[in-house]
């Protein structure tokens, strides 16, 4: 399948690999973080750390959309599922999450809320035109990749005249949890680990485009290139990132052209500009209160505003205390260094949102057997709830 099989074949793999080994230079480290649960995964599957050299170290980031979200929200998303004539839609991942007291939105709907899982925001529009005596909320979350189809399905219930729909929006930017992690005083208070370089987001860039990272490269003299999520994607990107570091450049480059350009889907980016403003704040899992990194829906657009419609509450309850998703996401931790990894904590029984999601670090190690290097002596089965 073209662009598929191309970006898989292992003996180019290892050509870029012993370019890379040949390239960096064994007097330095470089740390580079991932910032995309999709290059995480991709690094886990095909086992590409275990490619590079001991020094280029790979560091997961934030790019969880469903990671990120915090407690508060979910806590927030359950309890407008219990009002009274609500039917609350979601996709998959969501439904596992743990919000406060390890209540989940599967747990709320095995107690009788209406709780649909949807492939997409037409899937719950389509819900809503079939339902017409209940109130349809749509659980929107993600990163600029997403929030297009949400602006499209509020535009349609506009003109449907669609009374019975709405969002729940919980859209988050990429590039302000870039700034909190490199220039933030509460991160740096958290705990944080040196970053050389990233490894720019796929599909978000498909959106926003390129541009949106040069600020990082000068402001900040962190190089970035944007990389699909194949696996010969991610190790040109570290080869190209290497060069940069040893060069004592600071540049954006695009590793992902087939898909990625400067300026990005201007078409989806003036409809979310139509739509959107930006929060002042927003709390993120991990990062704590990110300055201007989410989106709600502006004024002219209330009546399809599910926390204006109702009085959601706005509560900020604190993570499992055993639970490291925070320090993963952070890229302090790994997945291995958590005590609930692959005891407690498991697929089938998450304790954090990092093992529910498919772009969470913790599944990835799980799925792709990563865990396998963790010491075994972890596996005592601590307290789940971190008392």
């Amino acid at each position: 399948m073209k662009y598929i099989d191309e970006f898989r074949d292992g003996t180019v793999a290892q050509g870029i690999a012993k370019a890379i080994r040949a390239e960096a230079d064994p007097g330095r480290a470089y740390h580079i973080m991932e910032f995309c649960g999709g290059h995480t995964h991709a690094i886990s599957r095909y086992g590409l750390e275990d490619l590079l050299p001991a020094n280029v170290r790979m560091i997961h980031g934030p790019g969880c959309p469903v990671c990120v979200l915090p407690v508060g929200r979910i806590d927030a998303a359950i309890w407008l599922a219990r009002q009274d004539g609500v039917t609350l839609c979601t996709y998959g991942d969501m439904l596992r999450v743990p919000g406060s007291k390890r209540l989940s939105l599967l747990k709320a709907k095995a107690e009788g809320c209406d709780i649909r899982m949807v492939y997409s925001t037409m899937d719950a529009l389509k819900l809503a035109q079939s339902l017409p005596e209940r109130q349809v909320v749509f659980f929107a979350i993600g990163f600029e990749t997403t929030t297009p189809p949400t602006a499209v399905a509020i535009k349609q219930a506009q003109a449907m005249g669609l009374g019975n729909f709405s969002v729940f929006c919980n859209h988050v930017l990429t590039p302000s949890a870039i700034t909190q992690i490199l220039d933030s005083p509460e991160v740096r208070e958290l705990g944080t680990v040196r970053l050389d370089a990233f490894i720019g987001p796929a599909h978000v860039s498909t959106i926003i485009g390129s541009r949106p990272y040069e600020y990082f490269a000068e402001e900040y003299q962190r190089p970035v290139v944007i990389a699909g999520f194949e696996p010969l994607d991610v190790m040109q990107a570290v080869r190209m990132l290497v060069r940069q570091i040893n060069d004592g450049r600071f540049e954006v480059e695009n590793e992902f052209a087939r898909a990625v350009t400067r300026d990005g889907n201007e078409k989806a980016k003036s409809l979310v500009a139509d739509m959107f403003e930006l929060r002042r704040a927003f709390e993120w899992r991990g990062l704590g209160l990110v300055p201007y990194s989410a989106l709600r829906l502006k004024e002219r657009f209330a009546a399809w505003d599910a926390e204006r419609r109702w009085d959601v509450p706005q509560d900020s309850p604190p993570d499992n205390k055993a639970c490291e998703c925070g320090a993963i996401l952070r890229g302090v931790k790994k997945p291995v260094d958590c005590k609930l990894f692959g005891t407690v904590c498991t697929p089938e029984n998450p304790m954090g949102s990092c093992m529910v999601s498919a772009e969470g670090a913790c599944a990835a190690h799980w799925t792709y057997g990563r865990f396998r290097d963790a010491d075994p002596g972890h596996a005592s089965g601590p307290d789940p709830e971190g008392d």
